[in-house]
This record gives structure tokens, C-alpha cells and sequence, in this order.
């Protein structure tokens, strides 16, 4: 994708639509941030519908294997979640993913000072993910706009952001998602896991809709 296509209208370089952008970022971007990329759409796409194109998840690394597939265990693990594993590529993250981003979530801490390093104003919208599920956790769903799906998730990053002074980590471990590069399929499942616990409460708050109860 173009970046003028990333910012909405092909072809216009500095138009962007109201979409809400989510930014997912790791180390290589062929594991973690894969994964939270792919789940999180599959996640938008079980509440929405059709509604979760209102926002466009995307991953990148800050040492990213440009041109790259996903690990297979990563895809593996996403398959495993009914989620869409094809297709990916894996990007170095650049300037213009985090100006274009209205929320970084990034696996670890040292990511996401490395996202904050590049300036655009990035620290009020960026967080690792487990730092993010937290704030969001304490956040009363019935303050956030009634508007369109693209309000709601604002309002949610800004409220993020007025409690992250408050509301710290027990420990500094309980903010990172470990990366899994080389390790057997078994790790690669207990990140998987971890990355769909903290994402289930934060698509719930994005969307004000619970994860659909199976028949």
C-alpha cells in the first residue's frame, strides 16, 4: 500500500479518511506484531462485521525483515484462532506509519520508546499492548461517545493516556510481550495467547461490543 492510499484517497498525498488507524509494533515484524495485527482484525471483524473496515490495523518493526513472510509458527498460531494468516509482509516502520497511527501498541517498552524516540507527538497514543488492556480495564465504557466507531476509539486513547500516570504495572515484566523468534510452536501459542487476552478487553472497549458468545 502507497503511503496516499495509507492516508485515505489514492493518489492525493496528505488526505486521509476518518478511519482509525491501529499501529502494532515489534522487533522483526514477523512474529508478535504479526499476530496482534492479524488478531486483532479477525477480533473487529467478529463484533462489526462488515463495520470493522472503520478501522485499519497495520504492523511494522523497528528492526523489521522488509519484504519478509510471518514466521510459521506465527501463522500457525493465528490459524489456530480462525484468524487470516495470508498475505503478509513485513515492513521496517517508518516516519509516516507512526504520524498516520491514532494508537501504537508495541510489545515491549523499549519498542515503545523507540516509537516515542521519532517524535510526531507519538507519546500521548502509544503504548505496549499489556500497558493499554490495563488503562482500558479501568476506563468506564459508559463515559466513551455513543458516535461512530471512530469516536469512540479517540476518546478511548485519550483516556488511556490521562490515566497512564496512575495506573502502573505491578512490574515492569507485566508490560512485555517476550519475543518467541526461534522458539518452538509451544512458545509461539503462549504468546498467542497472551496477545489475544489483552487484546479481547481492548477491541470490547474500541467497539462497545463483547467478544460474541459461541452456539
Amino acid at each position: 500500500m502507497t503511503a496516499p492510499e495509507r492516508r485515505g484517497i489514492p493518489g492525493l498525498p496528505g488526505q486521509r479518511d476518518d478511519r482509525f488507524r491501529i499501529l502494532h509494533v515489534c522487533t522483526g515484524n514477523v512474529c508478535r506484531s504479526p499476530i496482534a495485527e492479524r488478531l486483532t482484525r479477525h477480533e473487529l471483524t467478529l463484533r462489526l462485521g462488515d463495520g470493522a473496515d472503520g478501522i485499519l490495523v497495520e504492523s511494522a518493526g523497528t528492526w523489521g525483515h522488509e519484504g519478509a513472510p510471518m514466521e510459521a509458527h506465527a501463522a500457525a498460531v493465528l490459524t489456530e484462532y480462525g484468524a487470516d494468516a495470508s498475505g503478509f509482509i513485513g515492513r521496517e516502520l517508518l516516519d509516516d506509519h507512526v504520524i498516520d497511527a491514532d494508537l501504537v501498541l508495541t510489545a515491549t517498552r523499549d519498542h515503545r520508546a523507540q516509537v516515542i524516540s521519532m517524535g510526531h507527538a507519538a507519546g500521548l497514543r502509544t503504548f505496549t499492548l499489556k500497558e493499554f488492556t490495563r488503562l482500558v480495564r479501568a476506563i468506564d465504557p459508559a463515559t466513551l461517545p455513543d458516535g461512530t466507531v471512530s469516536d469512540r476509539a479517540r476518546a478511548l486513547v485519550r483516556a488511556a493516556a490521562a490515566l497512564r500516570g496512575w495506573l502502573l504495572a505491578p512490574s515492569a515484566e507485566a508490560d512485555e510481550v517476550y519475543d518467541p523468534y526461534g522458539a518452538p510452536i509451544g512458545f509461539f501459542r503462549n504468546i498467542g495467547e497472551e496477545i489475544h487476552s489483552s487484546l479481547d478487553p481492548v477491541v470490547t472497549a474500541l467497539t462497545g461490543i463483547r467478544t460474541p458468545t459461541p452456539r
